[in-house]
């Protein structure tokens, strides 16, 4: 039997494609699911081992660091537990090449205090078997810092 090459390169393009816009849709099912507070089903789009990098100096920014899948769960917990109704993040837009989807990302929440969290992202997140096994999340870290650190140590209270 003699096989097209040109059908098969067609074949592989079309899996690649499939695979891509499979990515596409688990990091969209990954923030919907944060959005409606769903920990439990976000996280279950992460493989076992997945890691989560937020960059940044840590004297200045406590959350920065690289996180295994548990400690970031603990961080998204105690993020969620000092907002009003969640965070609602909003996927502007996705673009994806291989086992890699790059997410422009924009959240909103409210924290029971009154401070307001409005933050823009880039996420860059890998696929391995169906599932993101590693995260890096960039992000307005001057924000990040002045809602979530700042506005706590000047109310006598360390973030949560």
């Amino acid at each position: 039997m003699m096989v097209d090459p040109d059908a098969m390169v067609g074949h592989l393009d079309h899996d690649r494609a499939m695979t891509t816009e499979q990515n596409k849709a688990i990091a969209r099912e990954f923030f919907a699911r944060f959005s409606a507070s769903d920990l439990d089903g976000a996280l279950a789009t992460l493989t076992d081992d997945a890691t989560w990098l937020i960059p940044g100096k840590r004297d200045r920014m406590p959350t920065a660091g690289l996180y295994t899948k548990e400690r970031i769960a603990r961080l998204f917990q105690a993020m969620l537990k000092q907002l009003e109704g969640g965070l609602q993040m909003t996927v502007l837009s996705a673009i994806g090449e291989g086992d890699r989807v790059a997410a422009e990302v924009e959240s909103s929440g409210d924290l029971h205090d009154g401070r307001r969290y409005r933050q823009q992202y880039h996420f860059l997140l890998e696929f391995r078997d169906g599932r993101i096994c590693a995260v890096r999340e960039y992000l307005d870290t001057q924000h990040a810092h002045d809602v979530w650190i700042a506005a706590a140590s000047q109310a006598g209270g360390r973030p949560q």
